[in-house]
């Protein structure tokens, strides 16, 4: 019976050991499927009322997308449109947010379109320079149609 009782234990460790590997292999998967893309950064998001969700952001020409660390799936939990995004402040994450986020993480609070709705995101120092030169910086020809073109233009 014990020798019967030990097999079938070995047997249950074996398939959640295995159960894990999969998921682990899923997860890492997913993350490389998301930064074949380029443009991707660490970064946390919080939303008003919320905690903090650790995660992936991908910048796009036209949106960012967040997607959460531990998701399965390929598609965002979270776009923000470039044109409405706007910076409203930026501090440095304090010692109980730092346990989650990562030591030296920089908090900004984003305005996310005309009802000012806000949203914060968590990322280090150089990740936030890359997401301000993105926020600044539109492609060409991306507000097109968006802003009136002055009299004589076409």
């Amino acid at each position: 019976m014990r020798s019967s009782l030990a097999f079938d234990a070995a047997w249950l460790f074996a398939v959640f050991l295995g159960v894990a590997l999969v998921a682990a292999g899923g997860l890492a998967a997913r993350r490389v499927l998301l930064d074949r893309g380029g443009g991707t950064v660490e970064c946390g998001l919080r939303q008003p009322g919320g905690s903090w969700r650790l995660g992936v952001a991908a910048y796009r020409p036209d949106e960012l997308r967040w997607y959460h660390a531990f998701g399965i799936l390929l598609t965002p939990d979270t776009v923000l449109e470039r044109g409405s995004l706007s910076v409203r402040s930026r501090r440095l994450a304090d010692p109980a947010e730092s346990v989650s986020l990562g030591k030296g993480s920089v908090v900004v609070e984003c305005s996310t379109g005309p009802g000012n709705d806000t949203v914060e995101l968590a990322m280090g120092e150089s990740a936030l320079t890359g997401f301000l030169a993105w926020l600044e910086a539109a492609p060409p020809g991306s507000y097109q149609g968006r802003l009136p073109l002055p009299p004589g233009c076409s």
